[in-house]
């Protein structure tokens, strides 16, 4: 049986590339996806994707990814304000990796606080698309058996 990470991205996100071009880059999400999807495969992983703006669409595919082996999640502005998105990554045991395109704490203030950070495996910020390539390594590499 394939080993299989959910991807699941927030608010806005569906606006990528065109949206604040200069805090989130010009790669739609679209593109981001298909670049997880192959550097998963890379790693031996099928990639299974959600996007919405609808907290309880996102609380609704986070309970589903507890049948993957790893979770990648980008709750976007959601990561400052929901609770029910922090106690539906806790609830599922599913190893996650936070990402955000941009550095978080280099933006206003409001955006400082995490509330999904403390039930996740790392957080990757910052670094654009290619945070989504280091959440995939990252979880190869935590979910890889110890010799």
């Amino acid at each position: 049986m394939a080993k299989r990470l959910s991807l699941v991205n927030g608010p806005n996100l569906n606006l990528l590339g065109t949206r604040e071009t200069e805090v989130y880059g010009s790669l739609t999400l679209d593109k981001i996806v298909a670049d997880t999807s192959a550097e998963a495969k890379s790693h031996g992983f099928d990639l299974d994707a959600f996007q919405s703006n609808i907290e309880g669409e996102l609380v609704e595919a986070i309970h589903r990814a507890s049948a993957s082996d790893g979770l990648i999640v980008n709750p976007a502005a959601y990561t400052h304000t929901s609770i029910a998105i922090r106690d539906a990554i806790a609830a599922i045991d599913t190893p996650t990796v936070e990402v955000h395109l941009s550095n978080i704490y280099k933006r206003e203030s409001f955006r400082h606080q995490s509330y999904v950070s403390q039930v996740c495996l790392g957080v990757i910020g910052g670094f654009g698309p290619q945070g989504y390539m280091l959440a995939v390594q990252a979880l190869a590499r935590h979910l890889k058996p110890a010799k």
